[in-house]
């Protein structure tokens, strides 16, 4: 049964199929501003060694601390990875807090299911399962987006007891509750 668990190496070799998936869709060239297309052309080049991959795995996992250094306007997020056994499915990204940018267009939560375990449920199942861990970090409710036209992802917000606020830019912006009664 598939579950969130922090980023380890043991997936290492389900994580890089997954990745292949996501490269063949187009993703990582200079225009995909998303979590994925960033990581694959930070680190693509290295991760399929076993230090680069451990170096990633150690830098996902220290990005959830206010400590660690960052980027000018990004936040400590944490980083949990969907999987099922030794099978990488998808990964969710809860941000502490907002910036500005985010306000308007991340939110505080992005998720990813690699293209082999889409439509089954998993990215429903998996902001779901996140939800807690948003709330545990004192987040509620939680600004979700997508696209306008990403009809599976409203899908996902909905069923997850989104509100839509508004559109701006081409993104829905959702208001998603993280305490359940």
């Amino acid at each position: 049964m598939p579950a969130l668990i922090p980023p380890t190496e043991r997936l290492r070799a389900s994580f890089l199929a997954a990745m292949a998936e996501f490269r063949a869709e187009g993703r990582g060239d200079r225009q995909d501003h998303t979590m994925v297309g960033s990581e694959i052309r930070q680190h693509g080049g290295t991760w399929h060694t076993a230090p680069g991959f451990a170096r990633y795995v150690a830098e996902l996992r220290a990005q959830e601390l206010e400590e660690t250094p960052r980027a000018a306007g990004w936040v400590p997020a944490t980083t949990l990875w969907w999987a099922d056994g030794d099978e990488y499915l998808g990964r969710i990204a809860v941000r502490h807090r907002l910036t500005p940018f985010l306000l308007e267009a991340g939110g505080h939560i992005g998720y990813d299911v690699r293209a082999s375990a889409r439509r089954r449920g998993h990215a429903t199942a998996m902001l779901r399962a996140a939800l807690p861990v948003t709330h545990a970090l004192g987040i509620d409710p939680a600004l979700v987006t997508c696209d306008v036209e990403n009809a599976a992802s409203r899908l996902v917000i909905e069923r997850n007891g989104g509100v839509l606020e508004d559109e701006r830019a081409g993104r829905l912006r959702f208001w998603v509750p993280t305490a359940r009664s």
